[in-house]
C-alpha cells in the first residue's frame, strides 16, 4: 500500500511539475473526470441520470489515489469504479489539465503585455503567422505585420506583446511588429538612461517599415536626450534600426513650446517660421523654397509624421530665399545677422583686395610706361648719334673730295707750264 501511495504521489507531483501547475489543480481535474465517468457508467448500465446530478460530488485521496462518488454525503461509488474511471476519464483529465496549463501560461504572459519578447516564426495559416514564444504560442495577425518585411519559418525576431484576447481557440497571445510601442520598447532595451528614468520618450509617430519620428526629453540636467538615444557613434540607434529592417529613425528633443516643437519635428528641414491658430489647432509653416522638399518629404511623409508627433495640423507655404524666417525667439534672426556681418566682412575684404590689385595694376602700368619712355629716349639718342656719325663721314668725304680737286688743279697747271716751255 505504501508503494501505491508513493507511485500516486510521485505521478501527481510529476504531472503538476510538467504542466507548471499546482497539485490541487490536478486533483480538481481528477474529481471532475470522476463525475463525468460516473455519469457515463450509469448510461452504460441503462440506469436513469438523477435529476439532481449536479449535487453529486467526488473525492480523490491524495495519498492512495482512491476515487469516491457522494450524494448527500452518502458514498454511492459503484464496485470497481476506480478501473472504470481510469479508462473513461482519461480524456477528460487530459483536457482539464491542458486548460489549466493554458490558463497558467496566459496568466504569465499577461504580465508581459507591453514588453518585447523574442520568438521564432513557426508556421503560416493564410495571412496569419504563428510564433513560438517559449511556453506559449503567439499570433501575428495581418494588421500587426510590416508590409515591407518577409516572414518565413524558423525566422527569429523580436515581437511586441500587444494583448491577450479571446479568439476562436480561446485566449490568444497577440504579438506585433508594426506597433509604434515596439520602437519604444527596443530603445528601452538599448538605453540605460531610459531604464533609470533619466530620459523619457514622450511621443512616437511611426509608419512601420519606412520611417519613425521620436521626441525625447531629459529629467536630469546635463543629460542630452537625443544623444542618449543615438549613443556613441550611433551604436544604440543603429541596433534598433537593424532590428526594424533598416527603418529610418528621426530623434528630436521634446518641447512644451508648440512653435519650437513643430519646427524641430519638421527636421531635417531648416529655416522655419511657424504661426499658430490655437483655436483650430492649425500651424502654418513658412519655409524657403530650397527647404520645401525636405519639410514635405517623399509622398508627404515627413510633414505627415510631424503632424502625428505634435498633434497639430500643419500647412506649409513656400517663401522667397531672401525672406527672413524666425523660428521662435529670434534665434534664426540672430543667425541671419551673423551671416550679414560675415558677408559685410567678406565684402570689405574683397574691396581691400580689389584696391590692392588696382594699385598694383596702376604701378605696373606706370612702370611699363616709364620703361617704354626710356626705350624711346634711348632709340632717339641712338638715332641722333647715327645721324652725327653720318654727318661726320660726309664731312670727311667732302674734305677728301676737296683735297683731290686741288691736287688735280695743280697737276693740270703743271702740265700746261711744261707744254709752254
Amino acid at each position: 500500500m505504501a508503494q501505491a501511495r508513493t507511485e500516486f504521489a510521485a505521478a501527481l507531483n510529476q504531472i503538476a511539475s510538467e504542466k507548471g501547475i499546482d497539485t490541487g489543480v490536478v486533483l480538481d481535474a481528477i474529481r471532475m473526470a470522476a463525475l463525468a465517468a460516473y455519469k457515463k457508467d450509469l448510461l452504460l448500465r441503462n440506469e436513469p441520470i438523477p435529476e439532481d446530478f449536479e449535487e453529486f460530488t467526488s473525492a480523490v485521496d491524495p495519498i492512495t489515489g482512491e476515487i469516491s462518488i457522494f450524494h448527500d454525503k452518502k458514498n454511492v461509488t459503484p464496485p470497481g469504479f476506480a478501473r472504470i474511471a481510469a479508462s473513461i476519464a482519461k480524456q477528460v483529465i487530459v483536457q482539464r489539465l491542458n486548460e489549466a496549463e493554458r490558463g497558467t501560461i496566459l496568466a504569465e504572459y499577461e504580465s508581459k503585455v507591453g514588453t518585447v519578447i523574442s520568438g521564432t516564426i513557426q508556421r503560416q495559416e493564410g495571412n496569419t503567422f504563428f510564433v513560438d514564444l517559449g511556453r506559449a504560442e503567439g499570433i501575428l495577425p495581418p494588421l500587426e505585420q510590416v508590409r515591407t518585411e518577409a516572414y518565413h519559418a524558423n525566422q527569429r525576431l523580436k515581437f511586441f506583446v500587444k494583448e491577450i484576447r479571446e479568439g476562436g481557440r480561446g485566449a490568444e497571445v497577440i504579438v506585433s511588429r508594426s506597433d509604434q510601442s515596439l520602437v519604444k520598447a527596443l530603445f528601452a532595451l538599448e538605453v540605460p538612461e531610459i531604464q533609470s528614468g533619466a530620459v523619457e520618450i514622450k511621443v512616437i509617430a511611426r509608419e512601420a517599415g519606412s520611417r519613425t519620428k521620436i521626441a525625447a526629453s531629459s529629467k536630469e540636467e546635463g543629460i542630452d536626450p537625443v544623444g542618449s538615444l543615438v549613443g556613441q557613434k550611433g551604436v544604440r540607434v543603429q541596433a534598433v534600426i537593424s532590428e526594424l529592417g533598416e527603418e529610418k529613425i528621426d530623434i528630436i528633443s521634446y518641447s512644451g513650446d508648440p512653435v519650437r516643437f513643430i519646427a524641430a519635428a519638421l527636421s531635417p528641414a531648416k529655416d522655419i517660421k511657424v504661426r499658430l491658430n490655437e483655436e483650430d489647432k492649425i500651424a502654418t509653416v513658412t519655409i524657403s523654397t530650397s527647404q520645401l522638399s525636405l519639410a514635405i518629404g517623399k509622398g508627404g511623409q515627413n510633414v505627415r509624421l510631424a503632424a502625428k508627433l505634435t498633434g497639430w495640423k500643419i500647412d506649409i507655404e513656400g517663401a522667397e530665399e531672401s525672406e527672413s524666417v524666425d523660428q521662435s525667439d529670434g534665434e534664426l534672426a540672430d543667425q541671419k545677422k551673423e551671416e550679414k556681418k560675415e558677408k559685410e566682412k567678406g565684402t570689405e575684404k574683397k574691396t581691400k583686395e580689389s584696391s590692392v590689385e588696382e594699385t598694383s595694376a596702376k604701378k605696373e602700368t606706370k612702370e611699363k610706361e616709364e620703361t617704354k619712355e626710356k626705350e624711346e629716349t634711348k632709340e632717339k639718342e641712338t638715332a641722333e648719334e647715327s645721324t652725327v656719325e653720318v654727318a661726320k663721314e660726309d664731312i670727311v668725304q667732302a674734305e677728301q673730295d676737296e683735297s683731290k680737286t686741288a691736287a688735280d688743279v695743280e697737276a693740270d697747271m703743271s702740265g700746261q707750264k711744261k707744254k709752254k716751255g
